[in-house]
């Protein structure tokens, strides 16, 4: 057993112009966008850094990269996502890390910049009374998901990137009688409009 027993999985893009936030660049342009994912990367890992009790595993898009911050307490990994849709890369993650031992496994990508050290923490903590925890996203999708153990329909015959993507997880968990809580509703960073909203907020 890990002396740690939470782990945060991190699903990151390599920063390669043109293959990053590419709503956003039909929008502003692969230069714009590419800023705007990076600072928005930046920020993820600012908060990662401040997270107790956790160790990261960072599982990149294309090819591992290193970073010149380490979590709070725990360690850094650097992995490579395997799988051919979102929800298999997720249960390829999943699986990975619970195989290492341990409890709970919470996955974000990079695209909440309101994702904090104290989210990250309250969703550990709802994992000590629930199976599973959603952080819900305003667009029908989630930021975050942390589970127990694998619950493998919540990557199966979900239509990712859609708005129903919370609602068809959350009917897989009734269905099943699995325990679940949801955390605060947050915006992820997909579109101009996001971007706009999420600088000039206060």
């Amino acid at each position: 057993m890990n002396a740690i027993n939470t782990a945060i999985i991190v699903f990151q893009k390599n920063p390669v112009l043109g293959r990053v936030k590419t709503r956003i660049a039909k929008q502003l342009g692969d230069e714009k966008a590419l800023e705007i994912y990076r600072i928005l990367v930046q920020k993820t890992h600012e908060q990662l850094s401040l997270v107790p009790d956790s160790d990261i595993f960072l599982y990149y898009s294309d090819y591992l990269e290193d970073v010149s911050w380490k979590p709070k307490h725990g360690k850094i990994f650097f992995r490579l996502q395997k799988g051919n849709d979102l929800g298999e890369k997720m249960r390829c993650a999943f699986e990975d890390v619970f195989s290492e031992g341990y409890q709970k496994v919470i996955i974000i990508g990079t695209d909440c910049p309101e994702i904090s050290p104290s989210l990250l923490t309250d969703a550990a903590t709802l994992l000590d009374l629930n199976e599973v925890v959603f952080g819900p996203a305003m667009d029908g999708g989630y930021y975050l998901l942390g589970l127990k153990k694998l619950h493998e329909g919540l990557f199966e015959k979900i239509p990712w990137s859609t708005d129903s993507v919370m609602e068809l997880s959350i009917q897989y968990l009734k269905s099943n009688n699995i325990s679940y809580q949801t955390l605060v509703l947050l915006s992820d960073i997909d579109t101009e409009e996001d971007w706009k909203a999420y600088i000039s907020s206060p």
